[in-house]
């Protein structure tokens, strides 16, 4: 009896694993096709969720700066500024010894009183020549008079020939000379603009000399050098008393003086890959973190997108015109700008970011097919 139920035992227990054993390879199957449509759709999803952000870390804050110097060449008297001071727009950075300077403006202001005068003269001597012509006409009238009465006395034999010529002679010389005189009035006259009475300070000669002195003045006034915004300076070691400033216009290399990062205007410059700006506008929302302050988080808009790329103003462009050329993804500078209200005042510039670009864009099947 108990062997029979022992077989039946072993019979149920063969029917169910060979019932398990046909049903493995479907619950199998069903599981890799499950696991593969998963996939498909998970990944359709996040494809089609997907784009709407554009991100780098090729980014960089930057900042209005400039290498403050001068358009004059003197030697650096004093330095009124020290290393990492804020200062603003008009605050004296340094100052150049303003001597020669000085001596220079007194030159130019005597040369132009002495052109006024110069001026005044000449237009005397105008007047004079034009008293020495009149009494020179009278001459000539004089001469002409002498020489009708020795005509007439020529042809009643009352004076000889030579007393004839000898008046046409002083005729021809008073006539020479006033002819002379009248020149040199026309050229007195045309150095005094061309005509009398005018004010001295329209003479040319005079606006020259003013023009003079007032280049004079401008480089005085220039031997001050002023912060041109706000901002804060930098690389003032680089300048001291006794240093010679040599001005920007007189050499080929720019010499600076001292270092001048603006304060309050920041922004982010973001280079950014051509394939990625297909859907990038000015006025798109940015979130932009910074190297420096893990875990802040700053906002701001995208204000402009470069209208070429950086290798456009390379010095050495690339050229492209060979059999060998490869193509390289370009990258276009795009400007972020802070938010109103947003604190940047512990930004500095140069500092790495990574910005991520808000583009509102939401993919379709069109896009994928």
């Amino acid at each position: 009896m108990d062997a029979i139920v022992e077989n039946r035992r072993e019979a149920v227990k063969a029917k169910g694993s060979g019932r398990r054993s046909r049903r493995l390879p479907i619950i199998r199957a069903v599981l890799m096709l499950g696991g593969v449509i998963a996939v498909v759709v998970g990944g359709l999803y996040f494809w089609l969720s997907g784009g709407r952000y554009i991100s780098t870390d090729d980014s960089f804050v930057d900042a209005n700066k400039l290498m403050v110097s001068t358009d004059v060449s003197g030697l650096v008297l004093d330095v009124d500024v020290k290393e990492g001071q804020t200062v603003h727009k008009g605050d004296v950075l340094f100052r150049l010894d303003p001597l020669p300077f000085k001596i220079a403006l007194d030159q130019a202001q005597s040369k132009m009183a002495e052109t006024a005068l110069t001026i005044k003269s000449m237009e005397q001597d105008y007047r004079r020549m034009l008293s020495d012509i009149e009494a020179q006409q009278a001459q000539v009238q004089l001469a002409d008079t002498t020489l009708k009465r020795q005509d007439a006395l020529l042809r009643i034999g009352g004076t000889a020939q030579q007393n004839v010529d000898q008046a046409q002679a002083t005729l021809h010389t008073t006539q020479s000379q006033t002819a002379s005189l009248q020149g040199q009035a026309e050229v007195q006259l045309a150095k005094l603009g061309g005509r009398v009475g005018i004010p001295v300070e329209n003479h040319p000669e005079y606006l020259q000399a003013k023009a003079a002195r007032d280049e004079a003045q401008r480089q005085l006034d220039h031997t001050v050098v002023k912060a041109p915004f706000d901002g804060t300076v930098t690389q003032v070691s680089s300048l001291q008393p006794g240093a010679m400033v040599v001005s920007t216009l007189a050499s080929f290399v720019p010499t600076s003086a001292v270092a001048l990062v603006a304060d309050g205007s920041k922004w982010i410059t973001a280079n950014l890959k051509e394939t990625d700006l297909t859907y990038i506008h000015p006025g798109e929302e940015v979130k932009i973190t910074i190297d420096s302050y893990p875990g802040r988080v700053w906002h701001g808009k995208v204000l402009a997108i470069a209208p070429a790329t950086g290798a456009q103003f390379s010095v050495l462009p690339s050229e492209n015109s060979s059999g060998n050329w490869v193509k390289i993804v370009q990258r276009l500078p795009v400007r972020i700008t802070f938010d109103d209200g947003e604190d940047v005042s512990m930004i500095r510039a140069g500092m790495s970011t990574n910005v991520e670009i808000d583009t509102h864009h939401k993919r379709t099947l069109n896009d994928l097919f």
